[in-house]
């Protein structure tokens, strides 16, 4: 069964809420690297991208960052090299922290780097950390019980976020 908790307008209000508390972070950068953890963790940087442009004079620059949930301590690789976000502002960004597995493994690669500031980002944070990492930017908050899963789909005709 499918319980919507959130709806494309209450995800697109999420977004630019977000997108704001960016700005006001990395103010004083010039440019700020989003990093998406694919897939769905890209499509929710490149949604924050577009407002970023549109509310700041920030130069975006989007990053995919690769890693295999089923073996988060593999090798990831990223879209981008590490020259081209080396001593930048760069957020981590995800759309569903669960357990904090691929957030902490993500966290821990660009850590490797000399960056000027670095934060996370996730649409829904659920409350179920196995490791100690927080989202600096979140849309929403939500207490599941580990055996409910969050789904967020990102279409072209409409995004939603749903319980299952």
């Amino acid at each position: 069964m499918e319980n919507r908790i959130l709806t494309h307008t209450e995800i697109e209000h999420k977004i630019r809420r977000i997108a704001y508390q960016i700005y006001e972070t990395f103010v004083n950068e010039e440019t700020v690297v989003l990093a998406g953890i694919a897939s769905n963790g890209f499509l929710f940087a490149k949604k924050i991208a577009v407002v970023l442009e549109e509310i700041s004079p920030l130069k975006i620059v989007l990053c995919e960052v690769f890693i295999d949930k089923a073996k988060p301590n593999g090798p990831i690789t990223t879209s981008l090299s590490e020259k081209d976000y080396e001593n930048k502002g760069l957020v981590l960004v995800d759309d569903v922290l669960n357990s904090g597995t691929t957030l902490v493994y993500g966290v821990k690669h660009f850590l490797e780097v000399p960056l000027s500031k670095f934060k996370t980002a996730v649409l829904v944070d659920r409350n179920h950390k196995k490791y100690p990492v927080k989202a600096d930017f979140k849309g929403i908050s939500l207490s599941t019980s580990l055996q409910e899963h969050v789904q967020v789909v990102f279409d072209s005709a409409g995004d939603y976020a749903y319980l299952n």
